[in-house]
């Protein structure tokens, strides 16, 4: 064996530059194998999928609004030069720290930069800590911004935020030392591996944040026992199986929002509202709202409310032989069924629905939060772009939307993770339920967000009608129970408080602790949250939150607490299909299992 060369399997010596050449070869080699491997994963993809552009849309006419946002901070330069000395005194004060050895360093809290890979190495402390305080201000300036009205500053600030976390180092691959570290321990396999998952995303037209191999509806999520007893065109009818001899007398109809699957309350055993409410006795049926396709092309509020909603609510009252039912309404479903109560009080038929619950729903949406900023002209011309003429609005664009309002967290956290350090997907019911997208009617969806984010006619009496009924909600007088997320950013809190105000019966708010969905899907065996309520009532959140009572847990055995006594007496337990309505087939049913 020549001397210069060491035994395979040996550690090399370093110290022989022939040593080091044929490191250098190895490595180059290696390089070159994976550039080629990955141009040819390319090569491959695009042949697959020639002719089929990303969907990738611009929601927001974003140029314009940087421009008139960076024009409005440069029209004040002592304002700005103001700003720019105190970033330079605190940036100063950052290098400084960091010369002197034994400096107490400020602690990180992002989570994005809590590997302790960011703490060991100088120069990625330097790197995180310079990008915060340069975020910081960046930020601060946004909020200053002057001559622009509210809803463009709002919109500024949005962009700039969503500028701002993108170029977070922890989204780079050659300044994340995860990443770098990865990569040099696996040869670069971890970047091939990402390019994989990429391409299959591109391919799927959606960000995978899941193992969605590892679920399947109906096998793991969505499988509380249960019957379809009733279709048409627009929902399936599940009436779920009592775990109980007895029930109360009213049955309960729940209407998810047909933006989301049904399943979102039926993810696991454990963590399944629907399974939980049987367990207490009650008779539950779940509306399983189809995915749209040509066949609903047509569909509007109407439809909805009418052979959607009143639909349902007829055939559990036959199904029952009750003359009233319980409601829960979700998200948009809640807004709907507020229209849906108005019509039964116009026309004298409120004795319907003998309560109606509200989860992170909104009548009014003058402080509806951050998806406004997507329904201004540019947001309405990029959303008809992308519709066409085509009957149904591409879910996939629905959910990139509400990603974007938690993009460090549901964007940037999957592009570092599956794309730069190549991770298996993790297993997570509540992603995979993410990422089940659902086709909406096209038509509706855009009445949709002209008449309620746009224009805000559902508060004004007699603006909008359901089959020639002009909606008044102040003429609604159904016992309410409304729940709000103290940090839901698709519905804020403040928002779905109005609801407390818009109706003109009996009504009851309780404040979630979280957000849209861990506030809502939050069973009393997790220990987890708390939620706030104010038996003293209040005229706004701010009032409601300064004299509310914290509870820790779970709020569901709250709102129990007030549906039970509206539910009637015990009788026997119904069995799905024994009544008028025999079963179609077994829950969940195939409605929901349509994908995109």
């Amino acid at each position: 064996m020549p001397e210069n060369t060491k035994a395979p399997g040996k550690t090399p010596d370093l110290a022989d530059p022939a040593a080091l050449q044929v490191i250098a070869q190895q490595n180059f080699q290696k390089a070159t194998d994976l550039v080629g491997r990955g141009q040819q994963m390319m090569l491959e993809f695009w042949s697959k999928e020639h002719g089929q552009a990303p969907l990738v849309p611009d929601p927001l006419g974003m140029m314009t609004t940087w421009t008139r946002a960076w024009t409005a901070m440069l029209s004040d330069p002592m304002k700005l030069m103001e700003q720019q000395q105190r970033y330079m005194t605190d940036a100063l004060a950052l290098w400084q720290r960091f010369l002197v050895s034994d400096a107490e360093k400020p602690s990180v809290k992002d989570k994005r930069f809590a590997s302790a890979a960011w703490a060991e190495t100088p120069a990625f402390d330097f790197l995180r800590q310079s990008y915060l305080l340069t975020a910081n201000h960046v930020m601060a300036a946004a909020q200053g911004i002057d001559g622009l009205d509210a809803q463009e500053k709002a919109k500024a600030q949005f962009l700039i935020k969503q500028f701002v976390d993108a170029m977070s180092p922890s989204n780079f691959a050659l300044t994340n030392p995860d990443v770098l570290k990865a990569t040099a321990e696996t040869g670069g396999t971890n970047l091939l591996k990402g390019l994989e998952h990429l391409l299959d995303d591109l391919s799927a037209g959606r960000m995978r944040m899941t193992d969605e191999k590892a679920f399947e509806v109906g096998r793991n999520v969505a499988i509380t026992p249960g019957k379809v007893v009733y279709q048409n065109r627009l929902f399936q009818l599940i009436q779920y199986a009592p775990v109980t001899k007895t029930v109360f007398e009213t049955p309960l109809v729940i209407f998810p929002p047909w933006i989301n699957k049904f399943y979102i309350l039926d993810l696991t055993a454990e963590k399944s509202f629907i399974r939980w409410c049987v367990e207490q006795g009650i008779t539950v049926f779940m509306v399983s709202w189809k995915n749209a396709d040509e066949s609903l092309a047509d569909a509007t509020l109407d439809t909805y409310v009418e052979e959607g909603m009143f639909t349902a609510i007829n055939v559990v009252r036959e199904i029952c032989e009750t003359p009233a039912v319980h409601t829960i309404g979700y998200c948009v479903a809640g807004t709907t069924l507020s229209a849906a109560l108005a019509v039964l009080a116009a026309k004298g038929e409120a004795e319907q629905v003998a309560s109606a619950t509200f989860f992170t729903a909104q009548v009014d949406f003058a402080d509806a939060g951050e998806l406004k900023l997507f329904v201004d002209d540019a947001g309405l011309d990029t959303m008809e772009r992308i519709k066409g003429d085509k009957p149904v609005m591409d879910g996939r664009y629905l959910a990139s939307t509400f990603n974007l309002l938690r993009s460090n967290d549901l964007i940037w956290n999957y592009v570092v993770n599956n794309y730069m350090l190549g991770k298996d997907y993790f297993p997570f019911d509540l992603l995979y339920w993410n990422s089940d997208a659902t086709n909406v009617p096209a038509k509706w969806h855009s009445d949709y967000i002209q008449q309620m984010y746009r224009e805000n006619l559902l508060v004004v009496p007699g603006a909008i009608s359901v089959g020639g009924v002009p909606i008044d909600l102040s003429l609604v007088k159904t016992p309410a129970y409304i729940q709000g997320g103290k940090e839901d950013h698709i519905a804020p809190a403040r928002s779905c408080f109005k609801l407390t105000k818009a109706f003109s019966g009996e009504t009851r708010f309780v404040l979630a602790g979280s957000g849209h969905i861990a506030g809502v899907v939050n069973p009393p065996s997790s220990g987890k949250y708390q939620y706030w309520t104010n038996e003293a009532g209040a005229d706004s959140l701010e009032a409601f939150v300064a004299g509310a009572k914290e509870t820790k847990g779970s709020w569901w055995p709250d709102w129990l607490a007030w549906l039970t006594p509206r539910s009637g007496k015990q009788i026997k337990a119904r069995v799905p299909g024994a009544g008028k309505y025999k079963a179609i087939e077994d829950a969940p049913g195939a409605y929901v299992k349509e994908r995109i």
